[in-house]
């Protein structure tokens, strides 16, 4: 019976689903920290989905802005050279404060939450070099 077995093998777990650490593999909590579940929940307040996209919002405001005045090459300048600061990054293990991009923005006279007491985002926990090196470059 070729539909029977066609049944069989839908319900069985596909060779995609297992990982290469086996079926039941755990968290690693070393590789990957610890989990959270406040990271899964949908934003608490109106306008926290805003305050997360100010950068970006301020920015296409300004671009906006700069090609009513100056014309449409402005705004590109500065996308390529956006582009290309982001480019420029020191290695995945070591702290960057990407000064270039602030300066672009007109941010580095600016002092701000995250210049006192630091983007929760970017914490002070190093990494194992070799691992994140290897996971950058698409070895792991």
């Amino acid at each position: 019976n070729s539909r029977g077995t066609a049944s069989l093998l839908k319900d069985s777990i596909s060779f995609t689903d297992i990982s290469a650490f086996g079926l039941y593999e755990g968290h690693d909590l070393l590789r990957r920290g610890f989990t959270s579940v406040k990271n899964e929940l949908l934003p608490s307040h109106p306008l926290e989905q805003t305050e997360k996209n100010f950068q970006l919002n301020q920015d296409k405001t300004n671009f906006a802005t700069l090609r009513n005045i100056q014309g449409i090459h402005a705004p590109l300048k500065l996308q390529m050279e956006f582009r290309a600061v982001k480019q420029v990054q020191r290695l995945p293990f070591l702290h960057s404060s990407n000064m270039a991009m602030d300066i672009l923005r007109g941010n580095d006279e600016c002092i701000g939450f995250e210049d006192i007491l630091n983007d929760p985002s970017q914490s002070e926990v190093m990494g194992e070099p070799h691992i994140m090196m290897e996971h950058k470059l698409g070895l792991l």
